[in-house]
């Protein structure tokens, strides 16, 4: 399938020598095109911090990260700010939506900025509103959407440009049960039918339960990993959770 995400022995520090604190100690990992992968771990384990240096926001300490063929932790300025633009798509907790524009607005925003045609726009923004299920919300601006709709939208906007990574922090996490179910199902059905490949990063063993791989962070390095291959999802779940015994957190704290 070819690697789009390539992590070779990465360190990230914070201080200085005589206050040093190790976010990332040594961490290297492949995520390959059409994958959906879930980063696990307990609150500073480094899962965090790996996704920001992935998607540029932080640099690393020492090790190199290639995006679809690109070393990203040599980029600085304009390059970089075009990768960005170009190669990822994030999908925030906090839904990030602009709120003086429409659904449509917000999603169409980054094809606007690439002088895309409008008719181009209007084609792909019907294809991606069908399958996220928002075709309906596109005229009204995000006070009027709920939770769901609004992260539903910012996920339109962050895969609208067919991005080569998707990137999700805590997708879920400003969702109610139902909405998260709906969005997890959507993420799955474009990593399914659009060949989206996406890293998600969260705490919650049920929405890693979604993904088809999930990597575990303990200590700023990896401590396992798991495939769910041909099993259910449910029967996943259960795996997720073994694992999480092992690493010693409390399951009551990831459900």
């Amino acid at each position: 399938m070819g690697t789009i995400l390539k992590i070779d022995h990465i360190k990230k520090y914070y201080g200085n020598k005589s206050c040093l604190t190790k976010a990332i100690s040594d961490i290297s990992l492949e995520v390959q095109k059409k994958e959906f992968v879930a980063i696990m771990g307990s609150s500073g384990s480094g899962k965090t911090t790996l996704l920001n240096l992935v998607s540029t926001i932080d640099k690393v300490t020492a090790g190199s990260i290639v995006v679809n063929g690109t070393e990203i932790t040599k980029l600085k300025g304009n390059k970089l700010n075009k990768f960005r633009r170009d190669e990822l798509g994030f999908v925030f907790q906090d839904f990030n939506l602009l709120d003086t524009l429409t659904a449509y607005e917000n999603i169409a925003l980054a094809l606007s900025i690439q002088k895309v045609k409008p008719d181009i726009i209007k084609e792909r923004i019907a294809e991606i509103s069908g399958i996220l299920g928002i075709t309906e919300i596109l005229p009204k601006y995000p006070y009027q959407l709920s939770g769901g709709q609004k992260q539903r939208v910012a996920a339109a906007r962050a895969i609208i440009n067919k991005p080569s990574l998707i990137l999700a922090d805590e997708p879920t996490g400003a969702l109610d049960s139902k909405s998260a179910a709906m969005l997890l199902s959507q993420f799955r059905e474009l990593n399914e039918k659009n060949d989206a490949t996406i890293l998600m990063v969260t705490h919650d063993a049920f929405s890693a339960s979604y993904a088809n791989r999930v990597i575990f962070i303990k200590d700023g390095e990896v401590f396992h990993e798991i495939n769910r291959g041909n099993d259910k999802r449910n029967v996943f779940f259960n795996k997720i959770i073994d694992v999480i015994a092992l690493l010693g957190g409390d399951v009551s704290d990831v459900i």
